[in-house]
């Protein structure tokens, strides 16, 4: 069974609790690193974690979407190969233009970190195959999702919006916690299932995260 790839920039640092959530699954999964370049064929999907890659210099992920290891999930993206992204990997997917829309600076102004309940929206999407609202972390201060009108209606129109706030934390548009693109293999939130997935943890329900990208694999 191929492995799926853990994406690792300098600043990540929820790398190890995602390898860790995939051992749980008994996923097989492997690291890679920024400045190596990889064949798509050899992973069965992908997983940008969250972090802090290139200390948010720039912008937010900005830095990271332009490193070797991202030309080729740009490849594996284009071949279908299902790609998570994670809090900092939601911002990178967007800054590499596989996501639409951008990541913000919280309405709040504040860094946030709290549980929030997230709602599964567009249950036709192949990411989308919970069925109840899920109990997630959040941990950032730019998690706020913004977009024009037109990018707005063709998430909605596409069924693009793959889950909502329950009560909208950071003030996204939409409410949105997480997207995917229009080919529906690419997908990124802003919480943090690797940090759900154990009662003792708060909640198990990230676990329906790393299952639905087994699924998928």
């Amino acid at each position: 069974m191929k492995p799926i790839g853990v994406l690792r920039f300098l600043g990540t640092n929820c790398d190890a609790d995602v390898i860790w959530a995939l051992n749980e699954l008994k996923a097989p999964n492997k690291y890679i690193w920024w400045a190596d370049h990889f064949d798509e064929a050899d992973y069965s999907g992908f997983v940008l974690p969250g972090g802090f890659s290139y200390g948010d210099y720039l912008r937010v992920g900005a830095l990271a979407a332009r490193t070797p290891a991202m030309e080729d999930i740009q490849i594996a993206a284009k071949k279908g190969k299902s790609i998570l992204g994670i809090c900092n990997g939601f911002q990178i997917l967007c800054e590499a233009g596989l996501l639409p829309g951008a990541l913000t600076k919280n309405s709040s102004l504040k860094f946030q970190d709290q549980w929030v309940s997230v709602v599964p929206k567009n249950m036709g999407s192949h990411w989308t195959r919970m069925n109840s609202i899920m109990r997630l972390p959040i941990a950032h201060s730019m998690g706020r999702y913004i977009a024009d009108e037109s990018t707005l209606k063709s998430l909605s129109d596409n069924r693009q919006i793959w889950l909502e706030y329950k009560d909208n934390p950071n003030g996204s548009m939409k409410n949105i916690a997480g997207i995917c693109n229009a080919k529906g293999n690419v997908a990124a939130l802003m919480p943090h299932p690797e940090r759900a997935m154990a009662d003792w943890m708060g909640s198990h329900d990230g676990k329906l995260i790393f299952e639905v990208l087994q699924w998928n694999r």
